[in-house]
This record gives structure tokens, sequence and C-alpha cells, in this order.
């Protein structure tokens, strides 16, 4: 199939990055060498982000002409930028993909392999699920959008210790295991008025998740349901022993639902794919499966 059949897919790419990120400029270079050898006659844009939450801006701004192809290469967190970006245009053919480069990969790990220039080349699209979350209280209404998961307790409370006490895997363990000795529950109110205590809740719209291995036997992103991965408040040996199972033989099948929603009884450490938000007290909390919102290859 020649390059003529792009047309009605993609009238360009676009790379989104981080220039401050080690070895980034010369990736930037080899990809555009690459994309330009194997696929002549596609324009390739170069848009390097100068700031935290720029890469939405630029999304936003590129999704609203045209027929682009965003590629985010970045971690899950500046995907996450990429894929709001594109929600935030009112009316857009943009398509997305993501290719590594970040602390945290899980979306990147739950896609198909395929090589990026057969992909484009072939142009054949796909239609996946989001998650929406709106965070209702005293400051107003916020909305934003999840491509992997959710996250609440022990999820971002192990990004944030992560965060400080700096990557690679030893320090890594170490700060994980200072968060576990330091996590407290938390108090939900669900829509009956009845209360739970949680350490940990997850809505995951992938099977992976680096911090708890398999976290579903379950891997369709694009059914209109995600799971729901719970675990109530208990002993730090139930947590051990879930996070022991999820990394060798995965926690199983979870329940499927297609909306969750809660009330915060305290403040909460929420993580949306790879950014942790602080959720307050006597907030209203809907997580909506966003069924068939991106198109990505």
């Amino acid at each position: 199939m020649g390059s003529d059949a792009l047309a009605p897919h993609f009238d360009r790419v676009v790379l989104i990055f981080n220039p401050d990120r080690a070895g980034m400029g010369t990736r930037i270079a080899s990809l555009e060498q690459e994309l330009l050898a194997a696929l002549p006659d596609l324009t390739v844009e170069t848009l390097p982000t100068a700031f935290a939450g720029h890469a939405r801006d630029l999304a936003r701004s590129a999704a609203t002409t045209g027929s682009p192809l965003l590629i985010s290469i970045s971690g899950d967190g500046g995907y996450n930028e990429v894929v709001n970006g594109v929600m935030d245009a009112s009316s857009t053919r943009a398509v997305c993909t993501v290719l590594p480069a970040g602390n945290a990969n899980d979306h990147f790990r739950s896609m198909p392999l395929r090589q990026l220039t057969e992909a484009i080349r072939e142009g054949s699209v796909r239609r996946m699920d989001l998650l929406r979350i709106t965070l209702t209280g005293e400051r107003g209404q916020r909305v934003q959008y999840a491509h992997s998961y959710i996250g609440f307790g022990l999820t971002p409370l192990m990004a944030i210790g992560i965060e400080k006490g700096g990557k690679g895997k030893i320090l890594e363990l170490l700060s994980v295991t200072r968060t576990l000795s330091s996590l407290k529950p938390f108090e939900l109110e669900r829509a009956d008025g009845a209360t739970a205590q949680f350490d940990s809740l997850v809505l995951a719209n992938i099977s992976r998740m680096a911090k708890y291995g398999t976290v579903s036997e379950k891997n369709n992103p694009n059914d209109g349901q995600f799971e729901v991965v719970t675990l109530p408040h208990s002993g730090r040996w139930r947590i051990a022993l879930m996070t022991l199972r999820a990394v060798t033989l995965g926690l199983g099948r979870q329940p499927s639902v297609s909306s969750y929603a809660f009330t915060t009884r305290n403040p909460i450490p929420c993580q949306i794919d790879g950014e942790v938000v602080h959720v307050p007290a006597n907030t209203h909390v809907l997580v909506e499966s966003a069924k068939h919102a991106l198109t990505t290859i």
C-alpha cells in the first residue's frame, strides 16, 4: 500500500514531547528521520512542551485543524495531557498514540505491539474507551479523562512516595515500603447513604498497572465497561498479600461497571493516569466510561 492511502486518515504527524528529558533531542531527530524515510509524503511537525500542562494546550490546538496523528513521546502523565487536549476540542478528526518515554508506561504496555510506520501506512484506526471523572464540590466542577486508570488511596500515595524518594528500582522499593507503613484508610459514602472504609480503590481501563501487576483478566478497553479493584481497610499483611498476588498470579476477574459514584468523607489523594490530584472532603466523585471516545492506532 503506497503513501497515497494515508490521505483519508492523516494529513500530518505531530510529535509532542518534553525537550528537557534526557536524550529526547536525539530521539526526536531519529524518529523524525525514520518517519520521513518510510513515509516521504507525510508532513512531520515537532511540538516541544515548555511547562507542565503545555502538552494539553498543544494537543488541543493541533486537534482543531485537519486530521492529525498526535504522537505523545512520554509516560502515562504526558499522554494523559495529550488525550485531554484532544477531548477539549469540540469537534476533531485527530488520532492519538503514545511512544514510551517516562517512568510509568502502563498504557503503552497494554497496546498491541505494532511497528509505528507500518501502523501509520496502513491507517487502521480503532476506537477506545476513556474514563471520565467528574469532581463536584465547593470549588465547582472539574472534568478530566483518563486513558488507563484512576486510583484512590494506595496508588497515588505510592506515586507521591516515589517522586519524593527518587527513581530507580531500589529507591522505588524503599519508597513503596515507606508508603505502606504510613497508609491511612479513607472513607466513602455511596448514593444510598452507606459508608465504607478502603485502603485502595482502583478503576481500571487496562489489565496491567506497574505498581499492581495484573489487576484483571480482562483487557478490552472498548466495551463501555471498566474494572473496579477494591481493598477494604484491613491490616498491612492484606495489602502485602494483594500486591504479591498481583505481581505473580494476578488478581483475577474483577467487577465491571459503566459508572461508579461516591462522596468523599475526608481528603483523598487521587491518581489520574500519571497525575496526582488531591480531592477535598465532601466532594462528589463520578467516574463513567466514555465509550469509544478516543481514536487511536
